[in-house]
């Protein structure tokens, strides 16, 4: 159960290190833009913004992996609940806040890792 548990945890730390990809990098990119449901102008408006977000993002992901890879597995456990709540604390926010789709997107999966992590331990 411990291995599955760090699996769904690196699982939401790429899921945040491609959402920094996407934001920081690939904002204006039609395929970014139709995943977003942006258009080309306010993709350009917003791209600083968007860089902003990613920037959390990553932040969000750089923690998780740092719970994942601490040398020690109580200290690095800890550290991925820490970085697992906020995670499903920024998408109830932006769930409610910007669009829908993020509670199943980035809260679901982030909840399930953390639920696992919990009883894992």
């Amino acid at each position: 159960m411990e291995v599955v548990a760090l699996v769904l945890v690196a699982i939401v730390a790429l899921e945040h290190v491609y959402i920094l990809v996407m934001e920081m990098f690939l904002w204006t990119t039609p395929r970014v833009r139709r995943t977003f449901g942006t258009s080309e102008a306010f993709a350009e408006q917003t791209k600083s913004l968007a860089a902003n977000q990613g920037l959390y993002n990553g932040f969000l992901a750089a923690g998780l992996i740092w719970g994942l890879l601490h040398p020690d597995a109580s200290t690095g456990h800890q550290i991925q609940l820490f970085f697992l709540i906020c995670v499903v604390v920024a998408a109830l926010y932006g769930g409610l806040t910007a669009k829908k789709s993020i509670l199943a997107s980035q809260g679901l999966p982030a909840a399930v890792a953390l639920v696992v992590s919990v009883i894992a331990w």
